[in-house]
């Protein structure tokens, strides 16, 4: 059997959940050009609902629309007080 290293179980070497979430990722971004503003904040307001649905502490939600060629580009940035939620949030977006 190979060494692993502490924070590694020895039977699958499978790394301690602290390992790989440490909570310096507590931001998901989320960025989609829309055909116009009323469907870009439509989304907005889906994801955010979903947002809220995740939160343990309340979500810092931060849009962004900025007007291109082709209709609206909607840039939003979710920030949760821990990384689980972030991924959880992530994860409920597939």
């Amino acid at each position: 059997m190979s060494k692993c290293s502490a924070d590694e179980t020895p039977v699958c070497c499978c790394m301690d959940v602290g390992t790989i979430m440490d909570n310096t990722d507590c931001t998901a971004s989320y960025s989609r050009v829309f055909a116009n503003r009323a469907e870009a904040e439509e989304t907005l307001a889906q994801l955010s609902a979903k947002a809220r649905g995740v939160e343990s502490e309340p979500c810092k939600i931060t849009p962004t629309f900025t007007e291109v060629s082709d209709g609206v580009q909607l840039d939003i940035d979710f920030v949760f007080c821990c990384e689980a939620e972030t991924l959880i949030f992530q994860l409920g977006l597939r």
